[in-house]
């Protein structure tokens, strides 16, 4: 009588067509997850998201919404880096089709405030994480805070890059120049958002005109047809929800 060998683990495994299907299909079920819960803390903040609610939102069980991410906190870091290749998608990226220098700077103001202005009624991730997560520290706030520090950089370096061209100061400090832009948006959220000014959108682009006059640069309106709509991210009533617990 010959003793037969136990399977080997490669020999348990399922057929590599079968395991690339299963690979696949769980890719797509987090992605549609993270759609889900981006969508949410877009209206109730990431703070308001946990697994209980992306459960309750996409009709799957906890335990299975637990299984892609395996804690509150990688489902909440996962939603900031998919808002961060949204962002870069549509504002970023698509400046990039604008020439260097001060066009570039142009379409990323252009860009930037369209994304601003479609997230009127959900809210900016990037704005209303800073505000839950300003004074406590642990790896969400550590995305979040680099999720922004990126961001920060490419308009930085589009302004150095202006400069370079001749077509800002040189002398002008160009971390300045790149905080007063961002004041703008941070003012153009609050008067739409909160204030519901109707003339926000209109005084933000007079505010970059003047900024570019000062240090140096001409006044002239960005390029329309460079403007993309970024990405809607509401899907989701707007009434007020109470967050599952995990």
């Amino acid at each position: 009588m010959t003793d037969r060998k136990p399977p080997s683990n490669i020999e348990s495994l399922p057929p590599p067509e079968a395991g690339r299907r299963v690979l696949i299909k769980g890719q797509q079920t987090k992605a549609v997850i993270i759609d889900a819960a981006l969508r949410l803390a877009s209206q109730i903040g990431l703070e308001g998201l946990s697994i209980g609610a992306v459960a309750e939102v996409t009709g799957m069980s906890k335990s299975g919404v637990f299984a892609h991410f395996g804690s509150r906190e990688e489902l909440q870091i996962s939603v900031i880096r998919e808002y961060h290749d949204r962002f870069e998608s549509s504002v970023f990226y698509t400046a990039l089709q604008s020439g260097r220098g001060l066009p570039r700077l142009q379409a990323l103001f252009a860009t930037w405030m369209v994304q601003t202005s479609a997230e009127i009624d959900s809210g900016c991730i990037y704005i209303s994480g800073a505000v839950e997560f300003d004074d406590r520290s642990g790896p969400v706030r550590d995305a979040l805070a680099s999720s922004v520090a990126t961001w920060q950089t490419a308009l930085r370096r589009a302004v150095e890059l202006a400069q370079d061209l001749g077509q800002l100061s040189q002398e002008a400090d160009a971390h300045q120049i790149a905080f007063e832009i961002h004041g703008l948006i941070l003012a153009l959220h609050y008067e739409a958002r909160f204030l519901r000014n109707p003339s926000a959108t209109q005084r933000a682009r007079q505010g970059f005109q003047h900024i570019l006059a000062r240090y140096g640069g001409p006044v002239m309106p960005p390029t329309p047809s460079k403007v993309v709509k970024p990405p809607k991210l509401v899907a989701v009533p707007k009434a007020r929800r109470k967050p599952a617990n995990d």
